[in-house]
């Protein structure tokens, strides 16, 4: 059976023209060599590629962009998803559906409208489908846990190529997985989000010189030690290349009105002396512009920790050593919601680290070994305050599947994926079975 008779849309195959660009993730500098690259055209065309792959012997990863992409493709059929990306928004049940490419940007623009917002992260050119799939770490994570465990129903295509529907009460044991063990069980077309009144949200973000880092990381460990789970603080230690200056910035989200956000960030009211300061009332569908992600493909190179908190040596490592070649230093405070076992949630469990470590610089080859020197150094400099265990979202290509779930939880998910795709016919960017 030949590939371009299974399915509609587009089939690129190595050599071909287009078939490079179609094969590149977002993750500029991380290679995939697949077989093929299949854009599919609708959910008829996934179901129809997992059948031949079935019938062939092969493997399906699937990529709306490629922004988790590990380069562990080697041989196998890369399905590009972005086609389907429909979003419908059921207002009064608080429902958005999200076809598998819709991306954050475009889902929140449409919620929005009316006064709800979904679990979304920091950047709008992420899709729903991959961010739930690893978990997601949203804005309101403390508020609401885990991303993926809003999801209320999806729709996937099986091993067997069927088209299924599934819930909590129609196959229980496959939802958990789904909502946050890795996407390495079925191929996702479409989800059921549960959404949430946002009347008023206050956010922004605000700069400082790089001389204030300490002062801004004590008030940042301040404002954190007690803050209600309506609020969200991110802080930032900034390096851009030259002759952009050194700054140290802190991002915020508040699910309420501008006066009680301002009462409980009293801490940097007193510190004074900033370049900028965005904050105020904003719309749902701005929330993607608070951190600055790049949208476009970029060589990124990040790694990825959680805290067991921030005492004060931990806190003088992070604000006073030499961050060079690095980009960004980033602390996320987590907690509330996130840190409390929820029966009825997805794979992710319990988060109970109440930070999270990034570090970010650039895939370039001059850089790469730099990079991950200063990286692997910082990490060292904190020993007992890194935990070990990263989410599955943020995992780096040369991590696995392993460090992202608990023990137990581990072992359920990858018995799991032998019962339900036993040909080993889907493979998630971090298998979980290797």
């Amino acid at each position: 059976m030949d590939l371009r008779n299974t399915v509609r849309g587009r089939v690129l195959l190595p050599g071909e023209d287009g078939f490079d660009e179609a094969a590149r993730p977002w993750a500029v500098g991380v290679h995939q060599p697949v077989a093929a690259v299949v854009e599919a055209e609708n959910a008829a065309d996934v179901a129809a590629l997992v059948r031949y792959a079935g019938e062939a012997g092969l493997t399906v990863t699937a990529q709306p962009s490629g922004h988790g992409a590990s380069g562990d493709v080697q041989g196998v059929i890369l399905l590009r998803t972005g086609r389907l990306d429909r979003v419908e928004v059921d207002a009064q049940a608080r429902i958005a559906r999200v076809g598998a490419g819709a991306r954050w940007g475009r889902v929140l623009a449409e919620t929005g409208e009316h006064g709800l917002t979904g679990p979304a992260g920091s950047s709008p050119a992420v899709t729903v489908a991959g961010f739930v799939a690893g978990g997601g770490i949203s804005w309101f994570g403390r508020s609401y846990g885990w991303a993926a465990d809003s999801v209320r129903a999806f729709e996937i295509v099986d091993a067997g190529g069927e088209q299924v529907r599934v819930t909590a009460e129609s196959d229980a044991e496959l939802f958990w997985a789904l909502r946050g063990g890795g996407g390495d069980y079925a191929l996702i077309t479409s989800i059921e989000l549960a959404l949430y009144p946002a009347p008023s949200l206050y956010g922004g973000r605000i700069v400082w010189p790089a001389a204030r880092t300490a002062e801004v990381f004590d008030a940042f460990r301040k404002i954190t030690a007690d803050a209600p789970r309506e609020l969200s603080v991110w802080i930032n230690r900034m390096a851009p290349p030259p002759p952009a200056p050194p700054m140290v910035t802190l991002d915020v989200t508040y699910l309420g009105d501008q006066a009680e956000a301002k009462a409980l960030l009293a801490p940097l009211e007193e510190l004074g002396g900033s370049l900028s300061d965005s904050r105020g009332l904003m719309d749902i569908a701005g929330l993607g512009t608070i951190a600055a992600e790049p949208v476009e493909p970029s060589p990124m190179l990040a790694r990825t920790e959680l805290l067991t908190g921030l005492d004060g040596a931990t806190l003088e490592t992070l604000s006073g050593a030499e961050l060079a070649p690095l980009l960004n230093l980033q602390i996320r405070h987590l907690g509330g919601a996130l840190a409390e076992a929820d029966p009825a949630g997805g794979a992710g469990g319990e988060l109970a680290e109440p930070y999270m470590l990034y570090l970010l610089g650039l895939r370039l080859p001059h850089l790469v070994d730099a990079v991950r020197a200063k990286q692997s150094a910082l990490v060292e400099a904190l020993g007992q305050a890194v935990s070990g265990r990263k989410p599955y979202t943020f995992l780096a290509p040369t991590e696995n599947a392993a460090q992202a779930f608990p023990a137990d939880a581990l072992t359920r998910l990858r018995e799991i994926k032998r019962r339900r795709d036993p040909y080993g016919t889907f493979r998630a960017n971090f298998p979980v079975l290797d």
